[in-house]
């Protein structure tokens, strides 16, 4: 075995499994053959409350080629008293078929299977369910504050340090403002896509989800099953975002495949993502800072509201993305929630972070512009020591040093500070900035490590791969640990059987799997003799993690980055244009740099749709969302984005074995914040609602 040092991680790789994906090799969940394949489709309420009255069967079981029709009065039952991976409960819409309830527009009611899924979709189009309908409420705004409650969920609600209202009192200036951000949706290039199929009394299911460990701990749980006799593939991954944990479609296919006892594959349209799938709930904020007259913070108040469905509790804690930015004095922070008849958010890229960075971004900026202090200044001035709150240490914190790399090369120092002073032709130029940052946690996982008879070694790891790169990410890792080249290293991820591991989410994937493949490749060496002769079988170990990150000294764990961005304002049509974003972040020990960059980019790119673009709307009259597909949705485009730079400075995490830290959020965070800092450059005009619409532009008399 070669013993040299290697340097695979921190070099530029293409993605081992680049080829694959390019000629077709590489197969989503839907494209997965199975012999005997039946089709499954989803019917979904057309009203918003009420009960099931009715379900018309017998005539769409009469067309060609359907096999069944699963409702509440037929289908399995399943065990919801449990608390799942995330140590929470879990969602009750994935209860499929349990009762006559409609929780809310889009409810699943039924699923029809055929042979074919073009006959299981004209059945399902076909099949007449009668309601009962209720008086629903989906009407989501800042007045239902009165209304809402908090709920500690992984993390509190509500956290307090220092006597706010007096230092609000003693402060010079104070900025007490409101900013909104509209309901959005993931929509990853993959549709949510599972097939359920039992053999040999073990129940098998492929699928596309960002952990297998998590979907195989739910299915076994909610069908009360031996967590040995469930395994869940995989393998590729067409994008999540936090979409693809448990939803109802792996549930369906499973029930259904357990009544037929045949492989049942159902497959989310995009207009019924729009309904089961999750998305990032609205939320309206209010920020209050105060401070002294050279801009140094005594006071920080951060409230946020979310909305909930009636069936689950779910909190987008965009609070909390203040309690480790800045130092002040008196520090409170609140997540409420209320209920209303509507689907369950969920996790969505930065969650949190991304809503909250945009509130106190903005507020940050607009306390700069009272106070007559450069925004960048104003940020460095009121840089914590340690943890604002917890009063932990930080493990590593350059913050400065990314606004000031930032601010280089972007040509901070020559704008003038002054809002509307510049103009090209019809434009109105503006530039603006924010900070980013995204805890680095870890999570325990195994990994598996076998030294092959050829000189090869593969790795085991039941991680998942849902466009960052981490196949190769951890063929990197590992060919440094084992100090061979990477095309001497295999890495297999994807399969539940693979032994427990952490979700690709939270900005954890990479650092928790790194971490135990590091391990047991280390292991491993130290088990061969030099000139040790392999079996055929390979010889393999195991390693758990689970105790030396339980390990780990306290410290505040955050990636941090500086953001930038120049936009162009057209004053007559209310267009708005961004012509220019850096990023600098500080995201511990970049694996590969081909990849990181993507991923801060890609990012970058949902914060200017966030900031411009992205805005579910719901209908109070039926509960429903209007446009709820890809035409109607508006992202950003290839004519949106212009030149966009992501970069980093060194930040490795000393308590990391790798470094690592995490980049799949905060590439995301305050690049909204960023883009309305400049729009308010450009024209002296503040918009605390979020997106930036050219309608929103040009009613703007004030501040909006």
């Amino acid at each position: 075995m070669t013993t040299a040092t290697r340097d695979s991680v921190g070099t530029a790789h293409t993605r081992v499994e680049g080829r694959d994906k390019v000629t077709g090799a590489a197969r989503y969940a839907a494209e997965v053959p199975f012999a005997e394949l039946a089709h499954g489709w989803l019917v979904l309420s057309t009203v918003a409350r009420g009960r099931v009255r009715s379900v018309e069967t017998e005539a769409v079981l009469a067309m060609p080629g359907v096999l069944a029709v699963l409702h509440h009065h037929n289908a399995p039952r399943v065990d919801t008293d449990y608390v799942g991976l995330l140590g929470v409960p879990p969602d009750l819409t994935v209860a499929l078929f349990q009762h006559d309830r409609v929780a809310h527009r889009g409810w699943p009611v039924a699923l029809v299977v055929a042979e074919t899924s073009e006959q299981a979709r004209e059945a399902a189009e076909s099949l007449v369910v009668h309601y009962e309908e209720e008086p629903h409420d989906v009407a989501f705004c800042a007045e239902r504050q009165t209304e809402a409650y908090t709920r500690d969920s992984h993390a509190p609600a509500v956290v307090r340090k220092g006597d706010l209202e007096a230092q609000l009192a003693a402060s010079a200036v104070v900025v007490d403002a409101e900013y909104t951000t509209p309901e959005e949706h993931h929509n990853p290039m993959e549709p949510h896509a599972a097939t359920a199929r039992w053999e040999g009394g073990r129940l098998e299911v492929v699928d596309s989800n960002q952990g297998t460990t998590w979907v195989a701990g739910e299915l076994a749980s909610l069908f009360s099953l031996d967590p040995a006799s469930v395994r869940v593939r995989s393998e590729h991954v067409g994008g999540g975002f936090g979409s693809k944990g448990v939803r109802a479609h792996q549930v369906a296919a499973v029930m259904a495949a357990t009544v037929l006892q045949r492989p049942v594959r159902v497959v989310m349209t995009r207009r019924q993502m729009f309904s089961l799938a999750g998305y990032r709930s609205p939320t309206a904020q209010r920020v209050r800072l105060g401070a002294d007259a050279d801009g140094r913070l005594r006071a920080l108040e951060h409230q946020s509201l979310n909305q909930t469905s009636t069936v689950y509790e779910f909190v987008e804690p965009g609070a909390a993305a203040s309690r480790a930015m800045y130092a002040a004095d008196a520090h409170h922070t609140v997540n409420r929630l209320v209920r209303l008849d509507v689907p369950s958010p969920t996790w969505m890229r930065a969650p949190g972070e991304a809503p909250g960075s945009f509130a106190l971004e903005s507020a940050l900026d607009e306390l700069a512009e009272r106070c007559g202090i450069d925004p960048i200044e104003l940020r460095v001035r009121n840089e914590p020591a340690a943890g604002p709150v917890s009063g932990l240490p930080f493990s590593s914190r350059n913050l400065v040093a990314c606004f000031e790399e930032g601010a280089r090369r972007f040509g901070w120092s020559g704008r003038d500070p002054r809002p509307g002073a510049r103009r090209e032709g019809r434009w109105l130029i503006g530039t603006g900035t924010a900070a980013a940052s995204f805890p680095a946690g870890v999570m325990p996982s195994t990994a598996a490590v076998t030294a092959e008879a050829d000189g090869t070694f593969t790795v085991r790891i039941n991680a998942a791969d849902i466009g960052t790169g981490a196949r190769t990410a951890l063929t990197l890792v590992a060919a440094d640990a084992l100090g061979v080249p990477t095309d001497r290293v295999r890495v297999r991820i994807g399969d539940s059987d693979f032994g427990p591991a952490m979700i690709a989410g939270g900005s954890m994937g990479t650092r928790s799997w790194a971490w135990a493949v590091t391990a047991a490749a280390g292991e491993l060496r130290q088990s061969l003799a030099p000139g040790a002769e392999i079996p055929p079988e390979g010889i393999t170990v195991r390693s758990d993690t689970a105790e030396a990150v339980g390990a780990l000294a306290q410290k505040e764990r955050h990636s941090f980055g500086a953001q930038f961005a120049e936009v162009a304002v057209d004053p007559a049509t209310g267009e708005v244009r961004v012509r220019r974003m850096l990023g600098i972040f500080a995201a511990g020990r970049i694996v590969n740099p081909l990849t990181a960059r993507n991923q801060l980019v890609g990012g970058m790119i949902w914060g200017i749709s966030m900031a411009l673009h992205e805005e579910a709307v719901r209908d109070r009259a039926s509960g429903g969302l209007y446009g709820a597909d890809l035409a109607g949705y508006h992202v950003a485009a290839h004519a949106d984005i212009p030149h966009i730079e992501a970069d980093w400075v060194d930040d490795p995490d000393p308590d990391d074995p790798v470094g690592i830290k995490g980049i799949g959020e905060v590439g995301m965070v305050g690049a909204a914040a960023a883009v309305a800092n400049a729009v308010w450059h450009a024209t002296g005009v503040r918009h605390r609602n979020l997106p930036i619409r050219p309608d929103r532009v040009l009613m703007a008399g004030g501040d909006a």
